[in-house]
């Protein structure tokens, strides 16, 4: 199934159902749209790139794909971290870029967002009427809502507010055909039929694509007082996240190791300690005497567990630099080098085995891997380093990515906690969810994407595929 082999009559049959300007061919701007933030080596080239401003665009496009059955490669921002939107040659790009309109309902408490609208926009737009969107992830400032949605991202503050998913009350989706289908709605509470809006929640643009969201919103959240603590290893960072998650659920509870810690000081140059082993960033959003308390715990686990340094703070400012700190920490790896990013999660008490792990894997394949967490649901971002000098680093860094994801799976957890299994983690599924599991998925693709034109190659592995 490819569209290498179309004329140019058929494409034409492309340009000439939608209006001027939404569909690009010119090779020069289709680079652009070959590969997402994981820059995977295997993109191919697009035929074209359809940059959709209506639901209406995209059926038209995506009933030209079925058609001609031509790969249909759903696109947000570009921000994925695991070749999630990997364009594959003889293709078309979805882009929803365009399609940025966010609509709030202050009364139902809800925001309806077209899926090219960023996750701050959404924020901003809750924000005016007091209200807040709680999904987090670490560059929500530049990844959409559309993204969110296909991978069910995570970020900083779901250990206590919970994942897309959880805010995701109805959605609209283009089906494989160009069928345009409602599902869910501003209700609450509605149980009527199949749960088909959860099924679309984090199904990569493989069974259809996301047209407009329909989030639930919280009133705004309550002032915070944020914990910063510094610890001579790892380990004793681990026991103090474990006894603060065994009493109580923060509003944040973030990990960065040494690397990580030394990464982001060359970026921003605020002072962090160099010499700390891990550095951990603990928020409360408890009211009054409940937050003095959840606090007074947290700094005295810290200390419990051997805390170098504990500073604890309810001024937002200060509390908000160490949080810059943490969401700046991809970028500052990304600095020293390519970087494989893993997402691995695991049972919070495997959490400690996980990280030593981790480091184990470093060490064992001479390769620098820096760990960031959300340390509070056991979700770590182990970032593998790939230098531009060392030829044979990047084999090494190959197979410890593999390393970290068999030991995920054998802590029994999971090779991708928020950002999606996309391309990069494919052949690692079936390990995970075992051959039965991995069946009945395919079997969900086969019914809703019979000719496979939705983003194919992407999460779905067959049983026997090598690594």
């Amino acid at each position: 199934m490819t569209g290498v082999g179309l004329t140019g009559a058929e494409l034409a049959e492309l340009v000439d159902a939608l209006p001027d300007g939404v569909v690009a061919t010119d090779p020069d701007l289709l680079g652009k749209y070959r590969w997402d933030r994981a820059v995977d080596p295997g993109a191919g080239m697009p035929l074209a790139a359809v940059r959709a401003e209506s639901t209406e665009h995209v059926q038209a496009a995506v009933r030209w794909a079925a058609r001609h059955r031509v790969p249909v490669v759903p696109r947000g921002a570009g921000t994925g971290l695991s070749g999630g939107a990997t364009e594959v040659d003889g293709g078309i790009v979805l882009s929803t870029e365009r399609m940025r309109a966010v609509d709030v309902d202050p009364l139902t408490r809800i925001a309806v967002a077209q899926p090219g609208a960023l996750n701050a926009e959404v924020k901003a737009a809750a924000a005016v009427h007091g209200l807040w969107y709680p999904p987090d992830p670490s560059s929500f400032e530049i990844c959409s809502i559309g993204g969110n949605v296909a991978t069910n991202a995570g970020g900083l503050c779901c250990v206590k507010y919970g994942v897309t998913t959880d805010y995701v009350l109805g959605l609209e989706v283009v089906l494989a055909d160009g069928t345009a289908v409602r599902l869910g709605g501003p209700r609450l509470k509605d149980v009527a039929g199949l749960s088909l809006t959860k099924l679309f929640v984090g199904s990569e643009g493989t069974l259809g694509i996301v047209t407009e969201a329909t989030l639930r919103l919280l009133p705004a959240q309550p002032p915070t007082s944020t914990l910063v603590a510094t610890f001579p290893t790892t380990a004793a960072a681990t026991a103090a996240i474990l006894a603060i998650t065994s009493a109580m659920r923060p509003a944040m509870l973030e990990l960065m190791d040494q690397a990580s810690i030394n990464a982001v000081e060359d970026l921003l140059t605020m002072g962090l300690d160099r010499s700390a082993g891990a550095l951990l960033i603990a928020r409360t959003d408890s009211p009054l005497a409940a937050g003095e308390a959840e606090l007074r715990a947290m700094v005295g686990a810290c200390e419990a567990a051997g805390a170098r340094e504990v500073l604890a703070t309810d001024d937002p400012a200060e509390g908000e630099a160490f949080v810059v700190a943490r969401r700046a920490a991809i970028t500052a790896i990304e600095r020293l080098g390519t970087v494989l990013l893993e997402d691995v999660g695991v049972p919070l008490p495997r959490l400690p085995e996980l990280i030593a792990g981790v480091e184990a894997i470093a060490a064992a394949r001479d390769v620098t891997i820096a760990v960031i967490a959300h340390a509070g649901d056991g979700n770590t971002h182990p970032l593998i380093v790939v230098g531009p000098a060392d030829a044979g680093q990047a084999r090494r860094a190959e197979v410890a990515f593999g390393e970290v994801m068999d030991l995920a799976i054998r802590l029994d957890g999971t090779i991708t906690g928020e950002h999606g299994v996309g391309r990069l983690k494919r052949p690692w599924l079936v390990d995970q969810i075992g051959p039965d599991v991995l069946d009945l998925s395919l079997r969900v693709k086969r019914a809703l994407d019979p000719l496979g034109i939705l983003n194919p190659g992407a999460v779905f592995a067959a049983p026997t595929e090598a690594r």
